[in-house]
């Protein structure tokens, strides 16, 4: 990685790495070209970029769940907690501690909110007592859910079905949540309060968090870290306050300057990254 934009906190005894991937889809069709990336323990990082960037297909070499859309990581390797975990089936991976929320809030739309949540604790091996604090647990983050706890999931908001979806995901005990795109489609305020959950539980559980991310403002302001992708290349890194403050990246991704250009690699003083040649 690049010692510039680096710290010393992502760098040391990362918990997640990512080194150097290429993800092919069909045998053909080139989307990550030697991505890398580490998330520390109980670090909040954001992977950010416009649609189409690779963001999604990045958590899914993570989560193994490529294979399902005809995709495969042909380069490079995954760790978790030091130990290679891309050739992993999903659901072991999920009984090691990183569990995906999708992009989208996929629930099961004919079960119950309450129904929704026990469905995430289905790959553990715990009590009914242990469910049931894990329960409680979600339901003291997201009391919403509560609320809503007998209602049939496909007849909630947008903002409690994303809710839904990362109690779930909670509800596994995991020790990393990879999160899909959790604004998309709702409400700032809906926002907001999600983001808001999600340090909690970083700050209180200790739950590791790797977000993608189109809402660049939201994302900096409640993550560590932040890596931005262009075209399935990381293009730039660093502390989240330091991307926020740089104008290309106002530029580029809070739009808070004037004239655009076509490419973030038009930038005069952005370094381009070369390790995916590595």
């Amino acid at each position: 990685m690049s010692t510039e934009a680096t710290t010393a906190g992502v760098r040391a005894d990362p918990y997640l790495s990512i080194n150097n991937i290429e993800v092919i889809y069909d045998h053909v069709i080139l989307v990550l070209k030697g991505v890398s990336m580490s998330v520390p323990k109980g670090g909040i990082v954001a992977l950010l970029g416009a649609n189409g960037a690779g963001k999604s297909t990045t958590l899914k070499s993570i989560s193994n769940l490529l294979r399902a859309e005809r995709g495969d990581v042909t380069k490079g390797s995954i760790e978790f907690k030091g130990a290679r975990v891309d050739q992993m089936t999903p659901n072991d991976l999920v009984k090691r501690g990183v569990v995906q929320v999708m992009e989208g809030r996929h629930c099961f739309g004919h079960l119950t909110i309450e129904e929704n949540l026990l469905t995430g604790a289905y790959t553990r091996r715990a009590s009914g007592a242990e469910v049931r604090n894990s329960l409680d647990l979600v339901y003291n983050y997201f009391p919403r859910l509560k609320e809503r706890r007998k209602s049939q999931a496909g007849y909630t908001s947008g903002g409690e079905q994303q809710m839904c979806a990362i109690g779930r995901a909670i509800m596994a005990n995991p020790e990393m949540v990879l999160l899909d795109e959790p604004s998309m489609g709702l409400a700032p305020q809906i926002v907001e309060e999600i983001f808001e959950i999600v340090k909690d539980l970083n700050a209180k559980e200790q739950v590791s968090f790797l977000l993608a991310e189109q809402n660049t403002m939201v994302a900096l302001r409640y993550a560590d870290f932040g890596y931005i992708l262009e075209n399935g290349r990381i293009v730039m890194e660093g502390e989240a306050s330091e991307l926020a403050d740089n104008e290309d990246v106002k530029e580029f991704y809070l739009g808070l300057s004037g004239e655009g250009r076509k490419s973030f690699r038009e930038v005069k003083h952005y370094r381009r990254r070369k390790r995916w040649l590595s």
